[in-house]
């Protein structure tokens, strides 16, 4: 104990020993990052399984490519590119590879030692720290988080200088986030009230201009949400394709979405509709009742349950348990949405995906995101339009509540900012917010704000710009970055979901509802679409920043605080709540059909 409270106090720099000549460093932490001490060194013979990134050959003609297909105005819109074509443009140079390759091989690590992605831009080696510490000119610990989490990084590594060009980034060494490196953004959960008071109440008006249920200001289901976005007069049909992503072992249950189903979509329960599962890197689909996840069940109800009859997918991604140090087994692993993406850059992929987990954006290593929002661009290329939940910290960081939101950069400044989030500030995703209510105002936990990693993309110039200058002058100056990516995108009801969980309705809360429920309108869009011949929508924000954005219900009331801020207002056009507000299906219909 004496040890590890002495290894503590020491400095940083402690760690930064004499490089070996021939190495540089590729990448070094200014500090700790907050929350997180030193336990200890890391066991040796612990295995760590490195993911290597080499410089991808032609992203920025991938990235032309993708607006391009994205732009509703440009003669190319909807010619989605083969994967073939995208492994093409982000393949390393063959002196990248062989670099590498010999690198590798000098340690004793080649054939099928090494995993590749499908475009061999990613390498995957599984070895034990001592290696590691060898090749990377490196020490491995053991930090323990403030939430008793524990992790093995580093705080520096270094490359030797024959790869040190060919090779943009190594994980995990610098990756400080919560162990559970992609947390649900599920904001509440409690069981449905018993008696729903308001059944008999009278029907409330929508901002579409339709009335909608009185019983959905307190119980969100399917019959409400199509009610409120206007498609209740739209039959889907089966030639359609959606998803969710599942991780952090996070299951969905079949006997629950069938209770689900036979409360809400009888159709569906009386062909016993159910998902297809398809497992990434051995991820399983128990269906022990008591191993259900809230997160999975919700995601998978209320997506498969607007879009039935449509193909449904559901993503099991193999996460581990927390690495703890006195047990030397082997259970570190890395960033599980680099192995999806490496599975499904490969395959044929369902046309809308919705993930309802992110992280805090400064929790990842700048180098680390942009290659992760490389692969989400690919994704866009094939087709594929990705939703993904804003968030449930206002302008805050990961804690729902703001009063103890401590909103503190871990760039040794220890500077007070507003805390994006990401996945959900990749500029190559659709980040969906939450509204609450009929008529409907922005939820307080509506994450939003401006990356401080990525800049802001063209397609949001007007909207953004327009919400800035109607911002009081000095308005959290210092606090947010004004040329980032403005989050979200859109928005969707968020609150009171009616979900089943081993086999009882509960309540719950969260933009994890709102990612599936816009995906699965979404879903329904290009339905219309493939009746008529056309392609799916792909990419979609060049679109709903455009042609598209007369289809939304602007949300003018309500604000997201947190970091001891009332944080941004809704307002009318984009605003950093709501963003250009919740779908008009109908209307949409009209613009993309």
């Amino acid at each position: 104990m004496w040890a590890n409270s002495l290894l503590s106090l020491l400095p940083l720099a402690v760690f930064a020993f004499a490089r070996d000549r021939d190495h540089k460093v590729k990448e070094q932490l200014v500090a700790p990052p907050r929350g997180w001490t030193l336990h200890g060194p890391a066991p040796l013979d612990h295995l760590v399984k490195l993911r290597i990134a080499l410089p991808q050959s032609n992203f920025p003609a991938l990235e032309d490519h993708l607006y391009q297909i994205s732009d509703p105005s440009h003669e190319r819109y909807g010619q989605h590119l083969s994967n073939e074509q995208i492994e093409e443009l982000v393949a390393p140079c063959p002196e990248s590879v062989d670099a590498v390759n010999e690198w590798l091989a000098s340690h004793g690590i080649e054939g099928d030692d090494v995993g590749r992605s499908p475009a061999g831009d990613w390498l995957t080696i599984k070895i034990p720290v001592s290696l590691a510490e060898e090749m990377l000119d490196t020490k491995y610990h053991v930090w323990k988080h403030i939430g008793g989490e524990y992790l093995v990084r580093t705080t520096s590594y270094s490359l030797p200088k024959t790869v040190f060009d060919h090779v943009e980034l190594i994980q995990p060494t610098t990756i400080f986030g919560t162990f559970r490196k992609l947390k649900s953004t599920i904001h509440s959960i409690s069981k449905t009230p018993t008696e729903d008071t308001s059944q008999n109440a009278a029907p409330v008006a929508s901002a579409t201009g339709v009335t909608v249920d009185a019983s959905c200001n307190s119980t969100i289901t399917i019959t409400c949400l199509k009610q409120l976005y206007n498609a209740v007069d739209f039959t889907p049909s089966a030639d359609n394709t959606i998803a969710v992503t599942g991780y952090l072992e996070q299951f969905a249950n079949r006997a629950d979405l069938q209770t689900f189903f036979e409360d809400q979509v009888p159709a569906a329960a009386a062909v016993h509709s159910t998902y297809t599962l398809i497992s990434v890197n051995g991820g399983t689909d128990p269906q022990n009742g008591s191993l259900a996840g809230v997160e999975a069940n919700l995601d998978t109800q209320f997506a498969f349950g607007l879009t039935f009859p449509a193909a449904s997918t559901f993503y099991s991604t193999a996460g581990s348990p927390p690495f703890i140090p006195d047990i030397g087994t082997p259970t570190d692993s890395n960033e599980p949405y680099t192995e999806w993406l490496d599975f499904v850059l490969s395959q044929k992929t369902p046309s809308v995906i919705s993930t309802s987990y992110g992280d805090d954006e400064q929790t990842v290593p700048l180098n680390f995101a942009q290659r992760v929002c490389q692969g989400f661009a690919q994704l866009g290329a094939k087709g594929v339009s990705l939703t993904f939940s804003s968030g449930d910290g206002g302008v805050g960081d990961g804690d729902p509540d703001p009063a103890t939101q401590e909103c503190i950069t871990n760039d040794g400044t220890n500077s007070t900012r507003f805390i994006p989030g990401f996945p959900a500030s990749c500029p190559f995703v659709t980040a969906v917010g939450g509204t609450v209510f009929i008529p409907e105002i922005a939820v307080p936990f509506s994450g939003g704000g401006f990356s401080n990693y990525f800049s802001r993309p063209s397609y949001q110039d007007a909207a953004v710009e327009g919400f800035l200058k109607g911002l009081p002058k000095g308005t959290y100056a210092g606090l947010f970055n004004p040329n980032g990516r403005g989050i979200p995108d859109v928005a969707t009801q968020s609150d009171f979901f009616k979900v089943f969980i081993e086999g009882e309705a509960f309540s719950v809360g969260g933009t994890s509802a709102s990612s599936p429920t816009f995906a699965g309108f979404v879903a329904l869009l290009n339905d219309a679409r493939f009746k008529k011949g056309l392609p799916a929508l792909g990419f979609l924000n060049p679109l709903l920043y455009s042609r598209a954005v007369g289809g939304f219900n602007d949300i003018t009331v309500g604000n997201n605080p947190g970091c001891g801020t009332e944080g941004f207002n809704a307002t009318k056009g984009w605003d950093a709540v709501t963003g250009l507000g919740t779908p008009n299906f109908a209307k949409l219909l009209d613009l993309v059909s």
